[in-house]
């Protein structure tokens, strides 16, 4: 169980200080940085989580410009899972989640959703994907973990949106 924000994948505080402007300089990968990431694995394995969200995030409507018009090519790859939602990150968006990322409407719900406080995401993906696994970092990066993860996320999104009315 996730006790406290210090033992959050730093992956996630990455990412809400990506959405809150605090930008790390190019080329830190900083989901493992000052956190416990497991010296068995891969850097790759850090970024399962964060891809996990972004890919269910363009597969779901909320794809920002850069995907739809930059880069018009995104949303069909991904359908066709010719990446894991891990690499896709990695490879396509440069290990970095941007509001340019998602829509205004995408952007509102990663900022709660990621919310340290109030936010559900990482409590979601331990209760999801956590169970059998060493550590969160040790989920693997599949297809199969990623359609288990986004029925709860779909779900979440719904029980957002329908607060927002």
């Amino acid at each position: 169980m996730l006790a406290s924000e210090h033992d959050w994948p730093s992956g996630a505080r990455a990412l809400l200080a990506r959405f809150t402007h605090l930008n790390l300089p190019d080329g830190e990968w900083p989901w493992h940085y000052g956190g416990n990431f497991p010296k068995d694995l891969p850097d790759e394995a850090g970024a399962t989580h964060i891809g996990m969200f972004v890919v269910w995030a363009l597969l779901s409507g909320l794809a920002g410009d850069i995907h739809v018009r930059d880069f018009p090519d995104t949303i069909p790859n991904l359908r066709s899972h010719s990446l894991t939602p891990g690499k896709f990150f990695l490879e396509m968006c440069d290990g970095k989640f941007t509001d340019e990322d998602l829509t205004e409407e995408g952007n509102a719900f990663a900022l709660a959703y990621f919310d340290f406080e109030k936010g559900s995401y990482l409590r979601d993906y331990e209760a999801t994907l956590g169970k059998n696994v060493t550590t969160l970092y040790h989920v693997e990066d599949t297809w199969t973990n990623f359609d288990r993860l986004k029925i709860v996320l779909e779900q979440r999104f719904i029980e957002w949106k329908s607060k927002r009315q």
